[in-house]
């Protein structure tokens, strides 16, 4: 199953808009504190890779409390390799998914 990709640029120009875009970054808490995209447009959610796995595996859905399901996500990690996974079992859990290309390294190099 293939999700839709949403551009650095369409990332961009979705947070000049007026609709707040939720982000839900799957990396590690520790990298997620280092660096993460911050806008006053943007919802930022940090659930870890991990914890999205284990809720497949262990039908933890509580662990997702900080994600509206009727209204579209943003997944994102460093390359977009882990959002896709991650993408996979939230659609499976019945949210929005929307996979940031190229991730945060994408992200970064259109910011420069």
């Amino acid at each position: 199953m293939t999700f839709e990709k949403m551009s650095p640029k369409e990332l961009a120009e979705q947070l000049q808009g007026d609709e707040q875009v939720i982000l839900l970054d799957v990396r590690a808490e520790e990298k997620y504190n280092d660096f993460h995209i911050k806008n006053p447009n943007l919802q930022s959610v940090n659930i870890p890779k991990t914890v999205i796995f284990e809720i497949e595996e262990k039908g933890m859905a509580d662990a997702l409390n900080g994600l509206p399901k009727g209204r579209e996500v943003v997944v994102t990690c460093t390359t977009g390799n882990s959002a896709a996974k991650c993408a996979k079992i939230l659609d499976s859990l019945g949210y929005q998914v929307k996979i940031l290309d190229g991730g945060l390294t994408a992200w970064n190099e259109f910011r420069k």
